[in-house]
Protein backbone atom coordinates (compact mmCIF):
# COMPACT_ATOMS: atom_id res chain seq x y z
CA UNK A 1 0.00 0.00 0.00
CA UNK A 2 2.71 2.73 0.37
CA UNK A 3 4.27 1.40 -2.97
CA UNK A 4 0.57 2.60 -4.33
CA UNK A 5 0.98 6.38 -2.19
CA UNK A 6 4.56 6.65 -3.47
CA UNK A 7 3.44 6.30 -6.71
CA UNK A 8 0.33 8.68 -6.75
CA UNK A 9 2.92 11.11 -4.54
CA UNK A 10 4.97 11.16 -7.39
CA UNK A 11 2.14 12.06 -10.39
CA UNK A 12 -0.23 14.44 -8.11
CA UNK A 13 1.14 17.29 -6.00
CA UNK A 14 0.50 16.87 -2.37
CA UNK A 15 -1.59 20.12 -2.22
CA UNK A 16 -3.87 17.69 -4.76
CA UNK A 17 -4.09 14.58 -2.40
CA UNK A 18 -6.91 13.78 -0.38
CA UNK A 19 -6.69 14.18 3.86
CA UNK A 20 -6.47 10.34 4.18
CA UNK A 21 -3.37 10.22 1.55
CA UNK A 22 -1.51 12.76 3.40
CA UNK A 23 -2.17 10.64 6.57
CA UNK A 24 -0.56 7.61 5.34
CA UNK A 25 2.34 9.52 3.78
CA UNK A 26 2.37 11.63 7.38
CA UNK A 27 2.79 7.98 9.54
CA UNK A 28 5.35 6.86 7.31
CA UNK A 29 7.38 9.75 8.45
CA UNK A 30 8.67 10.14 12.06
CA UNK A 31 6.48 12.03 13.80
CA UNK A 32 6.13 13.70 17.35
CA UNK A 33 2.66 14.98 16.97
CA UNK A 34 -0.27 13.57 16.41
CA UNK A 35 -0.71 12.71 12.58
CA UNK A 36 -4.54 12.62 12.87
CA UNK A 37 -5.30 15.49 14.62
CA UNK A 38 -3.70 17.73 11.60
CA UNK A 39 -6.19 19.69 9.44
CA UNK A 40 -4.72 19.25 5.96
CA UNK A 41 -2.61 22.35 5.38
CA UNK A 42 -1.10 21.36 8.29
CA UNK A 43 -0.01 17.61 6.90
CA UNK A 44 1.12 19.39 3.70
CA UNK A 45 3.58 21.52 5.52
CA UNK A 46 4.48 18.57 8.18
CA UNK A 47 5.32 16.28 5.13
CA UNK A 48 7.42 19.09 2.88
CA UNK A 49 8.89 20.16 6.25
CA UNK A 50 9.93 16.45 6.88
CA UNK A 51 11.10 16.03 3.33
CA UNK A 52 12.72 19.04 2.90
CA UNK A 53 10.85 20.71 0.20
CA UNK A 54 10.74 24.20 -0.10
CA UNK A 55 7.29 26.70 -0.16
CA UNK A 56 7.05 28.03 -3.25
CA UNK A 57 4.64 30.52 -4.00
CA UNK A 58 1.46 29.09 -6.07
CA UNK A 59 1.43 29.78 -9.96
CA UNK A 60 -1.28 32.11 -9.91
CA UNK A 61 0.24 34.67 -7.63
CA UNK A 62 3.45 34.60 -10.03
CA UNK A 63 1.03 36.04 -12.78
CA UNK A 64 0.71 39.77 -13.42
CA UNK A 65 -2.56 41.10 -13.76
CA UNK A 66 -3.23 42.60 -16.89
CA UNK A 67 -3.69 46.64 -16.32
CA UNK A 68 -7.08 48.01 -17.55
CA UNK A 69 -6.62 51.11 -19.42
CA UNK A 70 -9.09 53.63 -17.71
CA UNK A 71 -10.96 56.21 -20.14
CA UNK A 72 -12.11 59.61 -18.94
CA UNK A 73 -15.67 60.11 -19.22
CA UNK A 74 -15.64 61.73 -22.61
CA UNK A 75 -13.38 59.85 -23.94
CA UNK A 76 -16.15 57.34 -22.87
CA UNK A 77 -19.08 59.13 -24.52
CA UNK A 78 -16.93 59.55 -27.88
CA UNK A 79 -16.93 55.83 -27.88
CA UNK A 80 -20.54 55.50 -27.40
CA UNK A 81 -21.33 57.66 -30.06
CA UNK A 82 -19.13 55.97 -32.68
CA UNK A 83 -20.59 52.61 -31.65
CA UNK A 84 -23.94 54.07 -31.99
CA UNK A 85 -23.44 55.19 -35.85
CA UNK A 86 -22.37 51.56 -36.08
CA UNK A 87 -24.73 50.46 -34.75
CA UNK A 88 -27.50 52.37 -36.97
CA UNK A 89 -25.81 51.09 -40.04
CA UNK A 90 -26.08 47.67 -38.63
CA UNK A 91 -29.63 47.77 -38.13
CA UNK A 92 -30.03 49.11 -42.24
CA UNK A 93 -28.34 46.41 -43.19
CA UNK A 94 -30.67 44.36 -41.36
CA UNK A 95 -27.64 42.66 -39.51
CA UNK A 96 -29.41 41.18 -35.95
CA UNK A 97 -26.40 39.61 -34.23
CA UNK A 98 -24.29 42.45 -34.94
CA UNK A 99 -26.90 45.01 -33.73
CA UNK A 100 -27.16 42.83 -30.68
CA UNK A 101 -23.27 43.27 -29.51
CA UNK A 102 -23.09 46.63 -30.20
CA UNK A 103 -26.53 47.22 -28.08
CA UNK A 104 -24.51 45.30 -25.39
CA UNK A 105 -20.95 47.09 -25.88
CA UNK A 106 -22.78 50.52 -25.65
CA UNK A 107 -24.97 49.66 -22.21
CA UNK A 108 -21.68 48.44 -20.82
CA UNK A 109 -19.92 51.88 -21.84
CA UNK A 110 -23.26 54.22 -20.43
CA UNK A 111 -22.33 52.21 -17.05
CA UNK A 112 -18.93 52.77 -16.93
CA UNK A 113 -19.49 55.97 -17.42
CA UNK A 114 -21.84 56.78 -14.70
CA UNK A 115 -19.54 55.50 -12.63
CA UNK A 116 -16.72 57.62 -13.51
CA UNK A 117 -19.22 60.72 -13.03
Amino acid sequence: MTEETGKKEHEKPLEKLTVKELREIALTLPHSTAVHDLKKEELVAFIKEARGIKEEAPHKARKKAAVKVKLTKAEIKARIRELKDQKRQAQEGKDGTKTKALRRVISRLKKKSREAA
